[in-house]
Order: structure tokens, then C-alpha cells, then sequence
């Protein structure tokens, strides 16, 4: 997956709708993320703090991504 920089630095030409689909994208990855990892960690019993506070740097990269994203977006419409 791209840095938010390189979204910016080399994809100036996105459109609108184009960041919106990648944000909405990433938010159902985010959520099949979480559940597929608690899913799988009731399966093997372990407890699910345990299971998001190992999940939680990848969560942390993907929101910090989004926000990026969003930011974009909203620089886009405003201008």
C-alpha cells in the first residue's frame, strides 16, 4: 500500500470519486480486518484484548492512511 505522501506526490490527478471508492475500500478492509482476526482468535481461544492489541499497529497504519485520505478528499472539494 502507498504512504499517504506518495498518494499525493504522484497521483495529482485522482478524482473525487476515485478517493472516494480507495477510502471506502479501505474502511471494508479495515472492518473484514478486525473481524476476520477475531474470528480467528475465538477459534483458537485466545482473548480478544489480546488478539486487537496485536492487531492495533496495522489498525493505527490504516486509520493514519485513511485520514490522509480524507484530507486529500476534502482538499480536493474545496478547491
Amino acid at each position: 500500500m502507498a504512504e499517504p505522501s506518495e498518494l499525493t506526490a504522484t497521483d495529482e490527478a485522482i478524482t473525487l470519486e476515485e478517493l472516494t471508492e480507495i477510502i471506502a475500500e479501505l474502511e471494508e478492509y479495515r472492518e473484514r480486518l478486525i473481524n476476520d482476526t477475531l474470528a480467528a482468535a475465538q477459534r483458537a481461544k485466545m482473548q480478544k484484548s489480546q488478539a486487537l492489541a496485536q492487531l492495533e499497529p496495522d489498525l493505527n497504519k490504516i486509520d493514519g492512511t485513511l485520514q490522509a485520505l480524507r484530507n486529500q478528499q476534502a482538499m480536493t472539494t474545496s478547491n
